[in-house]
């Protein structure tokens, strides 16, 4: 829940103004108000995932809990902070890539 926390506020910090963001990420980071619905709605879908324990992304899981929508803006947010992660966050990223 952390990882893709951190992920969607590092777009949003590249991709909005910092005169907007004012809501707190789950991970604490300053995001947007739509920045915030699409970080709030991830660590939901997270929190209700009945195959976290056995999945190590969700790209891997049979299951897609994401509304179409929901999981554009996500793709969106993982193409633009992905390539980012190992400069801001090197230990989230790295927990991702050995699939932890």
């Amino acid at each position: 829940m952390k990882t893709i926390s951190q992920m969607i506020a590092m777009y949003c910090a590249g991709n909005h103004r910092d005169a907007v963001r004012g809501e707190a990420a789950f991970c604490g980071d300053a995001v947007c108000p739509s920045c915030k619905e699409l970080d709030a709605y991830a660590v939901e879908r997270t929190r209700r995932c009945r195959n976290m324990e056995k999945k190590t992304s969700c790209e891997e899981c049979g299951n897609h809990c994401y509304r179409p929508e929901m999981r554009e803006q996500i793709r969106q947010a993982m193409r633009y902070a992905g390539p980012r992660m190992m400069t801001k966050h090197p230990i989230a990223a790295i927990r991702h890539l050995a699939g932890k």
